[in-house]
């Protein structure tokens, strides 16, 4: 029953890999296994340390309130300091359970067990980001990694929290940009920068934390800039990343509560390598401001123990750049670039590109608002019981123009829910936990009628406005019993509804920059989901490993399907031959998911004062639809493995990932070979006091992909066309004051 993974950021010192951290519990703290070094008489020990129960990004709800464990590990921000990745999604492309969806090095979402899109909600801080990269695998997510301090997975009852169609999980980046765990006269100043080989990148960011007194402030700025990246087989063309970012917050604090404001910007440029993408030069040029705020209040009496609120509001914007087509009949639906990406012609001259063009635009404002009141313990009969009750808001308006309105017109969503959450403790040992949503989703677009062989006549999709509501329930439930030998056997069933969005129903025309001729059906039904989920784990000794199972079925399985038909900009000229688009239809079908994750660590002996040890992992996922064939990008078996040896300040690990071939694949898919992923880091983290490096240094060099192997991601649409980056070395650093 693994409703929330919650990565602390470590205190002076660098974690063994990780399998699992227990949630903030008020019965008992919560641990990490974490060496050191044993006496010299014996042999080589574990140490379970503490650690402090955050008070940001989420006040401790129930769910966090028990103990129960994940299934997979998350992000750790030791993690993201050595990680070589440009966007959000790639933090995940070697997790067990997870993988990314690599579109470009600056547009990649999670995948996890096999699922991504909407059915991986990704939340920032607890809020939903705003953005619209669930709409096309080129959209990026954004939030950089530099701006995060830790994520958590959530799945579970959990989940039900933040969206009733999350089925992957939900993924949450925290940071602290409303600051509130900073104790008072506590100054914070954290600066980090890398540098990386295989594509002439450098990162940074700064981040600044004060309070004094009532008020805490927040600052924090980073950037990065990477040129295109080389693979074993050469540069792939038109994969650099230009991010930059910064935000700024502040909080109040009061006798019985807090309330917080900040103020968000991010802004990315970047390529669009593969096919006649790359040969065009396309590339996204976004931005967007997010205003979030948050605060709780805790009642003197009374059955609630505590309000909270989130409210929130994002003004999305990307442009959608490149080269002209030569279909001399559709330039008319093409204009000129400012003179605000100016600053990228020098891309375009490196692909011998012509004069660029804006060919379509996304602009998207969303407000979003959440409210819980969490019930006071209440004894009964089978135990202690605490809860909470919480309804949710939001409002996306989309607007488009140039081909993205070809390819989606202007549409809004409303959606309202309400969610309850409890909490029983059986035992001392054995804990259940429920969960309950109802949503109701209003999807008011245009329609495509599209002929049943999706061919012309006529010309043009035509097109009636038209609106769907729906209605999705859904309902989970976990039960988790504490084991002897420290180990943990946990169970869940769930039961989940997901409406269909406005580009599965709406959708009718090219998509530039994915290089996809998108018919969407407006008669799409509810999705539903049955899964099942049993695992056991054990976090401490010398010995500590995670495993699970699960099933889902799926009845009536939203998905794009290859259709083999070619397209250029027009519908009229669907089915001719080498056309510039791939023709997709979004479809339901029956499908099942099963799958299994399994790591472990081991910590061997001790060697020259500190701990080594080894790691190994497999996973897979299995998903198949009810007439036999395979759902696409399914990622393929992995299995892996390696080692590391950490003292109080050295950390050295190796670790070696096979990837199976994939030839599970879905119609019209290209089967992806096996391939070996080779990484190795040595760091050096440490307290040095009062000196012009600052209070704590990390030090440190990542090497990725040392075989120089060539991958390529069964996961990814575009994984015919593009390698991903091949070998690489990546020096990082990040001081404390």
């Amino acid at each position: 029953m693994p409703p929330v993974e919650v990565i602390q950021e470590d205190e002076g010192g660098v974690e063994l890999p990780p399998i699992t951290v227990e949630a903030p519990s008020e019965a008992r703290a919560p641990v990490r296994a974490r060496p050191t070094p044993a006496p010299s008489a014996g042999p080589a020990q574990v140490e379970a340390v503490p650690v402090a129960a955050p008070v940001a990004p989420f006040t401790p709800s129930p769910a966090q309130n028990s103990a129960v464990q994940p299934p997979i590990d998350a992000v750790t921000p030791a993690e993201i300091e050595r990680s070589p990745a440009q966007s959000f999604g790639d933090l995940f492309f070697d997790k067990p359970g997870a993988t990314s969806s690599t579109f470009a090095p600056g547009a990649s979402r999670p995948v996890l067990r096999g699922l991504d899109g909407h059915r991986v909600d990704i939340q920032e801080n607890g809020l939903g980001i705003g953005d619209v990269s669930a709409l096309g695998g080129d959209h990026a997510v954004p939030i950089d990694p530099l701006a995060a301090n830790r994520v958590e997975i959530i799945r579970g009852p959990e989940s039900l929290r933040y969206s009733s169609g999350s089925v992957g999980g939900v993924v949450n980046a925290v940071s602290g940009r409303i600051p509130v765990d900073i104790a008072p006269g506590t100054t914070r100043l954290e600066a980090q920068g890398a540098g990386t080989t295989v594509d002439d990148g450098f990162d940074g960011a700064v981040q600044f934390e004060n309070r004094t007194g009532n008020v805490a402030v927040h600052v924090d700025a980073y950037g990065r800039n990477a040129e295109d990246y080389e693979t074993p087989l050469g540069t792939q063309d038109n994969s650099f990343v230009e991010t930059e970012g910064q935000s700024a917050g502040a909080t109040l604090f009061f006798d019985r509560g807090f309330i917080g404001t900040s103020v968000s910007r991010f802004a990315s440029d970047y390529g669009i390598p593969g096919g006649e993408e790359a040969e065009l030069g396309i590339h996204i040029d976004m931005e967007q401001v997010r205003w979030t705020n948050r605060g709780a209040y805790r009642p003197l009496g009374g059955p609630v123990s505590e309000v909270r609120f989130w409210l929130g509001y994002s003004d999305y914007h990307h442009d959608e750049i490149g080269q002209e087509h030569d279909h001399a009949h559709e330039e008319e639906h093409e204009h000129e670039v400012g003179e605000h990406h100016d600053e990228h012609e020098e891309h375009a001259e490196e692909h011998d590109h012509g004069e660029e063009v804006v060919h379509g635009t996304f602009a998207q404002k969303t407000w979003e608002a959440r409210t819980e009141f969490q019930q006071r313990t209440v004894a009964t009969g089978l135990g202690p019981v605490n809860g909470l009750l919480g309804f949710s808001w939001s409002h996306n308006d989309l607007q488009t123009e140039g081909e993205a309105a070809e390819f989606l017109a202007p549409n809004t969503t409303r959606d309202v829910a309400a969610y309850l959450f409890e909490e029983l403790e059986l035992s001392d040992t054995l804990r259940l936990q429920g969960a309950a949503r109802l949503e109701h989703r209003q999807v008011d677009g245009y329609a495509p009628e599209v002929p049943a062989d999706l061919l012309p006549p006529p010309d043009e999709i035509p097109t009636i406005a038209a609106g769907r509501d729906f209605t999705p329930f859904s309902a989970s439930i976990g039960l988790e019993r504490d084991l002897p030998k420290a180990m943990v056997l946990r169970a869940d069933a769930e039961y989940s509804e997901r409406a269909p969005t406005a580009a599965e129903l709406f959708s009718k025309g090219s998509h530039h920059a994915s290089g996809t001729f998108d018919i969407g059906d407006p008669d799409l039904d509810v999705e539903t989901a049955k899964s099942i989920e049993v695992g056991i784990e054990r976090n401490a000794g010398r010995f500590r490993f995670d495993a699970s199972a699960y099933h889902t079925d799926f009845d009536g399985f939203i998905f794009e399907q290859l259709t083999g038909i070619t397209c250029n900009e027009k519908f009229e000229s669907c089915g001719i031959k080498d056309g510039e688009f791939d023709q997709v239809i979004i479809g339901q079908q029956d499908a099942t998911f099963t799958g299994a994750e399994l790591q472990g660590a081991y910590d061997v002996t001790e060697i020259a004062g500190g701990i080594f040890g080894v790691t190994g992992r497999y996973d897979f996922v299995y998903a198949k639809f009810a007439d036999g064939t395979y759902v696409p990008r399914i990622p393929p078996h992995r299995l892996g493995g390696g080692f590391y040896w950490q003292d109080d300040h050295w950390l050295a690990r190796v670790t070696l990932l096979h990837a199976f071939a994939q030839d599970e694949v879905g119609a019209n898919e290209f089967e992806t070979p096996a391939y070996d992923l080779l990484n190795a880091s040595l760091s050096w983290s440490g307290a040095l006091g009062q000196s012009r490096f600052g209070e704590s240094l990390t030090l440190g060099i990542a090497a990725d992909n040392l075989l120089d192997d060539e991958i390529r991601n069964a996961a990814s649409f575009k994984a015919d066309e593009v390698l991903l980056p091949g070998r690489s070395f990546r020096l990082f650093a990040k001081a404390a004051f």
